[in-house]
């Protein structure tokens, strides 16, 4: 089996690390490098062969965009952000894909089954594909935690932690009992993401996390110091799972 060379470009730690643990999982994947910035990247595609790059857009000094129209001799791209916006970029620029932060594993391996076609690798791939589906999913079903990009970092925030999530526009805000956390998305999507048996939506503006629910007032319910409201189409459900 030819191995595909990878490159990993984020500015974050904890988002290099976690394409670094799902590359791992991958045995036709090969890590040449980690680069915390574009001028660390342009010396690792000069000193390495490099088939396909996990880059990140947003970052200080030179955005993946900027960095990747430098480029003379493009590897493969798989664009990896935070923001949806850029996604049109992307297409332009003729990436493999694009990977909207935070993702899960099962999309990563769309995205790197799509530059493995591309590379003509399709055998092998679809084969081990087929063969770690059902490992993809007990492992997601036993992750605690999501991974939130704000203000150009990444927060690993624990589902226990969370209160309530509040949607606030184009931005959800992450409310803990340490404060709160903005970042780019939408309640509608992270119902999709977080688990059903620990969070679900109370109103058209707040997702709650359900053990955190100490009582119920009226139409409201209390977190923490917190009171929230249930929207009319949702206190059926509430008072169904919750009281």
């Amino acid at each position: 089996m030819n191995k595909i060379n990878c490159l990993i470009v984020d500015d974050e730690e904890l988002a290099r690390n976690l394409v670094e643990n799902y590359v791992n999982r991958l045995p036709h994947l090969n890590i040449v490098g980690k680069c915390a910035n574009p001028f660390e990247a342009m010396q690792a595609l000069q000193e390495n062969k490099v088939d396909l790059m996990f880059l990140d857009i947003q970052m200080p000094d030179l955005t993946g965009i900027e960095f990747l129209k430098t480029l003379s001799h493009k590897p493969m791209v798989i664009f990896t952000t935070a923001y949806k916006e850029y996604a049109m970029d992307g297409y332009e620029l003729d990436v493999v894909d694009y990977l909207l932060k935070p993702f899960r594993f099962e999309r990563f391996l769309q995205a790197v089954n799509k530059a493995a076609k591309l590379l003509k690798t399709t055998p092998e791939i679809t084969e081990y594909s087929a063969a770690v589906q059902p490992v993809v999913i007990d492992n997601e079903t036993q992750k605690d935690y999501i991974l939130v990009k704000s203000d150009y970092k990444v927060f690993r925030m624990f589902y226990k932690d969370i209160l309530y999530i509040e949607s606030m526009k184009e931005y959800v805000a992450y409310h803990t009992a340490e404060g709160r956390t903005l970042s780019l998305g939408s309640l509608k999507k992270l119902v999709e993401q977080l688990p059903s048996e620990q969070f679900m939506r109370i109103h058209k503006s707040f997702i709650a996390n359900i053990s955190r629910i100490k009582a119920l007032e009226g139409n409201m319910v209390h977190l923490g110091e917190k009171k929230l409201p249930i929207g009319t189409s949702y206190k059926e459900e509430v008072l169904k799972r919750v009281f």
